[in-house]
């Protein structure tokens, strides 16, 4: 039996943009966002959460007709750091979309991270992030990673769906080896599996939240520290900040970013 190879996307995503040209995905935005909005109501009824003033003025921006977007974001007890937003312009192909919750130093359990998003074809991403190294406790990867290494293999031959590789080095460093991310044609069907298999890796999340993995307190400082520091790499370093750039400007960029790792935050962190 000859296995076909997966048809890898080596552009970035402006250049993905910027070749495709525009085309109106405000239906299929729409359909993504009810998604993602339906997952982190999910999230939320799962933790005690409090909004965090330093997003309020995201709450809406950009202009209407044009460029726009949402952040909200929430802390708690055990959550240190929770973003629910988007950008984009629908009206021209690109949007993005962002669930992330990045847990309290209480637990080893991963952070969980979802984008959704339209270039015009759909993107997508999920991951479980690390919070030790997997290739000194072989133990954690075989615990929070092999699970899922089926459906990532399945995954990067189903028609239709292009695994998407970083041109950033930083970017491809910080995504585990059962994260999916790919480029998938537009298509219902594509749109609802891509749905599907967010929806799959949230409920394998809390069923690591409910098995529990606590830390020792004398770990929970460093813990906190390392968490802060990948959160902050991840959201300078991530290559698709250059769309904000295009619709906001530097200025409104950085501060989005800044919102976005909690650089601006003004309740404290769960210690």
């Amino acid at each position: 039996m000859t296995e076909t190879q997966p048809n890898e996307t080596l552009r970035s995503i402006a250049q993905i943009h910027d070749a495709a040209g525009p085309v109106d995905m405000t239906a299929d935005f729409e359909i993504l966002k009810a998604a993602v909005d339906d997952m982190a109501e999910r999230v939320k009824a799962r933790f005690e959460l409090t909004p965090d003033p330093s997003a309020k003025e995201f709450a809406t921006y950009g202009v209407e007709g044009g460029p726009t977007g949402s952040i909200d974001a929430f802390t708690g007890p055990e959550v240190d750091w929770m973003i629910h937003s988007w950008l984009g312009n629908p009206s021209v192909g690109f949007t993005n979309i962002h669930l992330t919750c990045w847990l309290g130093p209480h637990t080893w359990v991963p952070h969980f991270g979802l984008a959704f998003g339209t270039l015009p074809d759909y993107w997508y991403f999920v991951d479980f992030v690390p919070r030790k190294d997997p290739l000194v406790d072989a133990t954690y990867l075989d615990r929070y990673y092999e699970p899922d290494n089926a459906q990532w293999l399945a995954v990067k031959h189903e028609p239709g769906f292009s695994p998407f590789v970083s041109q950033t080095l930083y970017i491809r460093q910080s995504v585990s080896h059962t994260a999916l991310c790919c480029v998938v044609e537009r298509g219902a069907a594509n749109r609802d599996r891509m749905i599907e298999l967010a929806e799959s890796r949230l409920q394998r999340w809390f069923a690591h939240l409910d098995a529990g993995d606590p830390t020792d307190p004398a770990d929970r400082v460093a813990l906190a520290g390392r968490d802060l520091q990948v959160r902050r790499n991840v959201a300078d370093r991530d290559p698709a900040n250059i769309m904000g750039v295009r619709y906001f400007g530097e200025e409104m960029t950085e501060r989005l970013v800044s919102c976005l790792w909690g650089g601006s935050r003004v309740l404290p962190r769960p210690i």
